[in-house]
């Protein structure tokens, strides 16, 4: 399956162009799913229905605030005993407004659904809210597993010593039990998320509007993208103004689109980015047939590298220089990133990564978990972090 999520700065024309991918999978014969996050009216008409105006599309608003309530329900029937031991009363449904966070939760269990064997898509395009927001949200499964693995086996050690005791005096599970049962089925969740987030078929396309602003917001995001392991299948160029017009503002406006478009073909060329040009049709596309004239680019093959469980290749790399320099060296591509926007901390067996104002955890192959941190610098777009062994911990 191939999933294709379109994200970009906001105004920049998301929901279109993720609608006009998905019409131009399903014409090329995919059974497709467009699912979007924009609870606004839509633009493209292809999305107030179920899609069956084109053969094989179906178009899915994600409804955050009745999949926070159904989440919201799930968990208040699995602590009724809690509940009643406390004295507590449910709450109504009608009194379940959902929380910060809820469209994030949402948007992962439309993934993990959209993957399942049962679904039986060829494509899912997926319209993600603005860049910031997308990566946080992709992000989320990760940071909440390591939560669980850092917080959960400490409750489940105490459990095994208490339960019994607790068991007998209140008649109900004990809570540490329970909780542990709740992070278990949680950990389920998130990694079907994270299994689709990080498939070798799951590609990212950035939509912008060639301007000033352009070449910032694309730098930023490929930094970004870079620094979660996402891969970015392509630039769509959106809402392009014809050449040649009579009015001189529009032909000025033009030209100075193609003088943006052209910096940013050059700063892509060779990295495996496409660039990919839509028009501007004068109006609001509405509908399957303006979606159509677009001309969006349906997805290709992913072309990533994929290990046996489906998933892509880690983008860092460990090289061995021991015997030139005695020291080992990570690599993670970086593109786009400055000094100035980058700060490495290591936390015993990680590395904590901010950059462009994005924050990663990760953990160190079990080689550099026996070396120090040795120095690190930004080297032709990517970050180089030396280790040298530790005396103590390495074998001699």
């Amino acid at each position: 399956m191939r999933t294709v999520l379109v994200t970009g700065p906001g105004g920049a024309g998301r929901t279109t162009v993720a609608a006009a991918t998905a019409v131009g999978a399903a014409r090329e014969g995919a059974r497709t799913l467009l699912l979007t996050t924009d609870r606004g009216a839509s633009p493209v008409g292809v999305l107030d229905g179920d899609g069956t105006t084109v053969p094989g599309l179906r178009a899915h608003r994600i409804d955050t605030q009745a999949t926070f309530r159904a989440d919201a329900r799930e968990v208040q029937s699995r602590l009724g005993a809690l509940l009643d031991l406390l004295g507590a009363d449910p709450l109504d449904p009608e009194e379940l407004t959902e929380l910060p966070g809820a469209d994030s939760q949402a948007l992962l269990r439309a993934l993990r659904e959209s993957a399942e064997e049962s679904a039986g898509w060829d494509v899912v395009v997926v319209d993600l809210p603005a860049t910031q927001a997308a990566l946080a949200a992709l992000a989320l499964p990760e940071q909440l597993r390591r939560y669980l693995r850092r917080l959960v086996p400490v409750q489940r050690q105490a459990a095994r010593a208490l339960r019994p005791v607790l068991a007998q005096l209140a008649g109900v599970p004990m809570p540490a039990q329970w909780a542990y049962e709740a992070a278990e089925r949680a950990d389920r969740d998130l990694a079907a998320a994270q299994a689709v987030i990080e498939d070798a078929g799951t590609t990212v396309r950035l939509v912008v509007e060639p301007g000033r602003a352009a070449a910032d917001a694309v730098r930023t995001a490929r930094t970004g993208l870079a620094l979660f392991g996402h891969r970015l299948e392509a630039v769509v160029a959106n809402r392009l103004l014809p050449e040649g017009s009579p009015d001189p503002w529009l032909a000025e406006l033009s030209g100075a689109q193609r003088k943006e478009l052209a910096a940013l073909r050059a700063e892509l060329a060779g990295t495996g980015t496409a660039v990919h040009e839509l028009p501007h049709l004068g109006r609001e596309p509405h509908g399957a047939d303006d979606l159509t004239a677009l001309a969006a680019v349906p997805p290709g093959p992913s072309e990533r590298p994929a290990g046996a469980d489906g998933r892509a290749a880690d983008p860092w790399s460990v090289s061995d220089q021991l015997g030139d320099e005695g020291r080992f060296r990570w690599r993670l591509p970086l593109p786009g990133a400055t000094r100035e926007g980058l700060a490495l901390v290591r936390r015993g067996d990680e590395l904590v990564v901010d950059a462009a104002g994005f924050r990663r955890i990760l953990p160190l192959p079990s080689a550099l978990r026996r070396c120090t941190v040795d120095g690190a610098g930004l080297r032709d777009g990517a970050l180089e972090v030396r280790f040298a062994p530790d005396p103590a911990l390495w074998p001699r």
